[in-house]
């Protein structure tokens, strides 16, 4: 059975890039279209891992993560930010909110690929 992902980005381009990319890798893929709905669609089904952006209206990437790892069912689940931010302070501030990597877009497909592989151990 194939990892189950969470993607969550208000640029549904973005979101077809990065579901391409996985899904080709062999991936099940599910989309958000912001913080929000990430956060609803992770509190009704359980992922092996969610990647996000951590700027998008309603409710940024960060505001997701806490109130995701406030859960303890998502207590365990790797997050990984897609994000154009490569600022050393929001990295601290990702990671202080439970985010398990940092990938900056832009993006080549291979490069998603092996950080999703490294962060699933497969």
């Amino acid at each position: 059975m194939s990892a189950s992902i969470l993607t969550v980005d208000d640029s549904a381009s973005l979101r077809m890039a990065i579901r391409i990319a996985l899904t080709g890798a062999g991936y099940a893929v599910t989309e958000a279209c912001d913080g929000a709905d990430g956060l609803a669609k992770a509190a009704a089904v359980r992922f092996d891992l969610i990647v996000t952006d951590l700027n998008m209206p309603n409710m940024d990437g960060l505001a997701m993560i806490r109130a995701l790892r406030e859960h303890p069912a998502q207590a365990g689940v790797p997050i990984i930010f897609l994000s154009t931010e490569s600022d050393a302070e929001v990295k601290a501030q990702a990671k202080a909110a439970g985010a398990t990597g940092w990938l900056v877009k832009p993006f080549q497909p291979e490069q998603l690929i092996r950080v999703v592989q490294k962060v699933l151990g497969r």
